[in-house]
Protein backbone atom coordinates (compact mmCIF):
# COMPACT_ATOMS: atom_id res chain seq x y z
CA UNK A 1 0.00 0.00 0.00
CA UNK A 2 1.98 3.36 -1.43
CA UNK A 3 1.04 6.37 1.10
CA UNK A 4 1.16 8.34 -1.74
CA UNK A 5 -2.02 7.21 -3.18
CA UNK A 6 -3.87 7.98 0.12
CA UNK A 7 -2.06 11.46 -0.01
CA UNK A 8 -3.81 12.01 -2.86
CA UNK A 9 -7.05 11.25 -1.81
CA UNK A 10 -6.29 13.79 1.07
CA UNK A 11 -5.25 16.65 -1.23
CA UNK A 12 -7.96 15.75 -3.74
CA UNK A 13 -10.89 14.83 -2.02
CA UNK A 14 -10.67 16.67 1.05
CA UNK A 15 -10.88 20.15 -0.54
CA UNK A 16 -14.04 18.45 -2.68
CA UNK A 17 -15.41 17.60 0.13
CA UNK A 18 -15.59 21.11 2.01
CA UNK A 19 -16.65 22.78 -1.16
CA UNK A 20 -19.66 21.02 -1.65
CA UNK A 21 -20.51 22.30 2.47
CA UNK A 22 -19.95 25.25 1.79
CA UNK A 23 -20.90 26.04 -1.47
CA UNK A 24 -23.88 23.87 -1.50
CA UNK A 25 -26.28 26.02 -1.62
CA UNK A 26 -24.46 27.93 -5.21
CA UNK A 27 -24.23 24.62 -6.66
CA UNK A 28 -27.86 23.43 -6.35
CA UNK A 29 -29.02 26.66 -7.30
CA UNK A 30 -26.89 27.11 -10.64
CA UNK A 31 -27.46 24.06 -11.34
CA UNK A 32 -31.36 23.34 -11.07
CA UNK A 33 -33.17 26.36 -9.59
CA UNK A 34 -35.04 26.72 -12.92
CA UNK A 35 -38.61 26.33 -13.31
CA UNK A 36 -40.46 25.16 -10.78
CA UNK A 37 -37.47 24.11 -8.83
CA UNK A 38 -38.21 26.55 -5.80
CA UNK A 39 -35.96 28.21 -3.13
CA UNK A 40 -37.03 25.82 -0.73
CA UNK A 41 -36.18 22.80 -3.05
CA UNK A 42 -32.74 24.06 -3.03
CA UNK A 43 -32.95 24.04 0.67
CA UNK A 44 -34.20 20.73 0.86
CA UNK A 45 -31.44 19.67 -1.72
CA UNK A 46 -28.88 21.11 0.14
CA UNK A 47 -29.11 19.20 3.34
CA UNK A 48 -28.50 15.98 1.34
CA UNK A 49 -25.92 17.21 -0.17
CA UNK A 50 -24.15 18.00 3.02
CA UNK A 51 -25.04 14.65 4.05
CA UNK A 52 -23.25 13.19 1.61
CA UNK A 53 -20.37 15.51 1.64
CA UNK A 54 -19.55 13.85 5.03
CA UNK A 55 -18.57 10.46 3.38
CA UNK A 56 -16.72 11.89 0.17
CA UNK A 57 -13.50 10.81 1.99
CA UNK A 58 -15.13 7.56 3.22
CA UNK A 59 -16.75 6.38 -0.56
CA UNK A 60 -13.24 6.82 -2.59
CA UNK A 61 -11.06 5.77 0.26
CA UNK A 62 -13.35 2.16 0.71
CA UNK A 63 -12.05 1.55 -3.47
CA UNK A 64 -8.28 2.56 -2.81
CA UNK A 65 -7.88 0.66 0.44
CA UNK A 66 -10.16 -2.92 -0.30
CA UNK A 67 -7.42 -3.72 -3.64
CA UNK A 68 -4.95 -3.93 -0.77
CA UNK A 69 -6.68 -6.95 0.73
CA UNK A 70 -8.19 -8.48 -2.47
CA UNK A 71 -4.43 -8.31 -3.83
CA UNK A 72 -3.10 -10.55 -1.47
CA UNK A 73 -6.21 -12.93 -2.14
CA UNK A 74 -8.21 -11.77 1.08
CA UNK A 75 -11.40 -11.46 0.27
CA UNK A 76 -13.29 -12.06 3.51
CA UNK A 77 -11.94 -9.35 5.53
CA UNK A 78 -13.44 -6.53 2.93
CA UNK A 79 -16.75 -8.52 2.94
CA UNK A 80 -17.07 -8.76 6.55
CA UNK A 81 -15.88 -4.87 7.14
CA UNK A 82 -18.68 -4.35 4.47
CA UNK A 83 -21.28 -6.01 6.58
CA UNK A 84 -20.24 -4.04 9.79
CA UNK A 85 -20.68 -1.01 7.85
CA UNK A 86 -23.77 -1.49 6.36
CA UNK A 87 -25.20 -2.58 10.12
CA UNK A 88 -23.29 0.77 10.98
CA UNK A 89 -25.33 2.27 8.51
CA UNK A 90 -28.77 0.72 9.39
CA UNK A 91 -28.27 1.96 12.81
CA UNK A 92 -27.55 5.34 12.05
CA UNK A 93 -30.88 5.49 9.97
CA UNK A 94 -32.71 4.75 12.98
CA UNK A 95 -31.45 7.24 14.94
CA UNK A 96 -30.98 10.08 11.76
CA UNK A 97 -33.83 9.67 9.31
CA UNK A 98 -36.16 10.53 12.49
CA UNK A 99 -34.41 13.57 13.34
CA UNK A 100 -33.05 14.98 9.93
CA UNK A 101 -35.68 12.82 7.44
CA UNK A 102 -34.15 12.63 4.14
CA UNK A 103 -30.88 14.23 5.47
CA UNK A 104 -30.71 11.82 7.86
CA UNK A 105 -30.65 9.30 5.65
CA UNK A 106 -27.82 10.54 3.52
CA UNK A 107 -25.69 11.11 6.78
CA UNK A 108 -26.13 7.52 7.45
CA UNK A 109 -24.92 6.04 3.91
CA UNK A 110 -22.01 9.06 4.69
CA UNK A 111 -21.52 7.15 8.24
CA UNK A 112 -21.57 3.60 6.72
CA UNK A 113 -18.72 4.74 4.20
CA UNK A 114 -16.36 6.29 6.94
CA UNK A 115 -16.84 3.24 9.01
CA UNK A 116 -15.84 0.69 6.39
CA UNK A 117 -12.44 3.69 4.85
CA UNK A 118 -11.36 2.95 9.18
CA UNK A 119 -11.89 -0.51 9.55
CA UNK A 120 -10.21 -1.16 6.24
CA UNK A 121 -7.49 1.27 7.38
CA UNK A 122 -6.72 -0.25 10.71
CA UNK A 123 -6.45 -3.77 8.92
CA UNK A 124 -4.10 -2.96 6.43
CA UNK A 125 -2.13 -1.42 9.51
CA UNK A 126 -2.31 -4.43 11.31
CA UNK A 127 -1.10 -6.90 9.14
CA UNK A 128 1.74 -4.33 8.09
CA UNK A 129 0.52 -3.56 5.09
CA UNK A 130 0.56 -0.32 5.22
CA UNK A 131 2.86 1.98 7.10
CA UNK A 132 3.03 5.88 6.60
CA UNK A 133 5.89 7.32 5.70
CA UNK A 134 7.77 9.71 7.97
CA UNK A 135 6.36 12.89 7.99
CA UNK A 136 3.01 11.87 6.78
CA UNK A 137 1.71 13.65 10.79
CA UNK A 138 3.23 17.07 8.81
CA UNK A 139 1.58 16.52 6.00
CA UNK A 140 -1.70 15.89 7.29
CA UNK A 141 -1.11 19.16 9.30
CA UNK A 142 -0.50 21.19 6.45
CA UNK A 143 -3.30 20.17 4.70
CA UNK A 144 -5.72 20.99 7.42
CA UNK A 145 -4.33 24.51 7.23
CA UNK A 146 -4.96 24.87 3.96
CA UNK A 147 -8.32 23.35 4.06
CA UNK A 148 -9.19 26.04 6.65
CA UNK A 149 -8.31 28.65 4.64
CA UNK A 150 -10.35 27.21 1.34
CA UNK A 151 -13.23 27.48 3.52
CA UNK A 152 -12.44 30.59 4.81
CA UNK A 153 -12.25 31.92 1.22
CA UNK A 154 -15.24 30.58 -0.07
CA UNK A 155 -17.41 30.93 3.13
CA UNK A 156 -16.57 34.70 2.85
CA UNK A 157 -17.05 34.78 -1.12
CA UNK A 158 -20.80 32.94 -0.67
CA UNK A 159 -21.99 35.32 1.42
CA UNK A 160 -21.50 38.39 -1.24
CA UNK A 161 -24.06 36.77 -3.72
CA UNK A 162 -27.57 36.02 -3.50
CA UNK A 163 -27.68 32.66 -5.58
CA UNK A 164 -31.40 31.76 -4.90
CA UNK A 165 -32.26 35.31 -6.07
CA UNK A 166 -30.67 35.03 -9.51
CA UNK A 167 -32.90 32.30 -10.94
CA UNK A 168 -32.86 34.18 -14.47
CA UNK A 169 -29.33 35.08 -14.66
CA UNK A 170 -27.66 31.55 -14.92
CA UNK A 171 -24.98 33.05 -16.99
CA UNK A 172 -23.79 35.18 -14.58
CA UNK A 173 -24.47 32.67 -11.47
CA UNK A 174 -22.58 30.03 -13.49
CA UNK A 175 -19.90 32.43 -14.17
CA UNK A 176 -19.54 34.09 -10.09
CA UNK A 177 -19.77 30.48 -9.50
CA UNK A 178 -16.72 29.39 -11.53
CA UNK A 179 -14.49 32.20 -10.85
CA UNK A 180 -15.50 31.40 -6.49
CA UNK A 181 -13.89 27.86 -7.08
CA UNK A 182 -11.16 28.79 -8.72
CA UNK A 183 -10.37 31.59 -6.20
CA UNK A 184 -10.60 28.79 -3.59
CA UNK A 185 -8.30 26.69 -5.45
CA UNK A 186 -6.32 29.51 -6.31
CA UNK A 187 -6.27 30.26 -2.35
CA UNK A 188 -5.64 26.22 -1.23
CA UNK A 189 -2.80 25.72 -3.70
CA UNK A 190 -0.69 29.22 -2.25
CA UNK A 191 -0.94 28.19 0.99
CA UNK A 192 0.43 24.41 0.32
CA UNK A 193 2.67 26.27 -1.07
CA UNK A 194 3.49 29.00 1.63
CA UNK A 195 3.85 25.87 4.25
CA UNK A 196 6.51 23.99 2.09
CA UNK A 197 4.83 21.69 -0.13
CA UNK A 198 6.04 21.04 -3.47
CA UNK A 199 4.89 18.79 -6.13
CA UNK A 200 8.00 16.53 -5.70
CA UNK A 201 7.76 16.36 -2.32
CA UNK A 202 4.57 14.14 -3.25
CA UNK A 203 5.90 11.87 -5.35
CA UNK A 204 8.88 10.99 -3.44
CA UNK A 205 6.25 9.35 -0.76
CA UNK A 206 5.55 6.44 -3.61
Amino acid sequence: METSVLDGVLLGLLPAAVALWVLAIPLISTLYQYGRFTVDDVLQTRLALLGYSIGLPGFIAVKILAPGFYARQDIRTPVKIAVVALLATQASNLILVPLFDHAGLAASVSVGALVNAVMLFNGLRRRGLYRPSPGWATFIGKVAIALAVLALVLWLGNRQVDWTGMQQQWPLRAALLAGLIGGGAAAYGAVLLLLGFRPRDFVARA
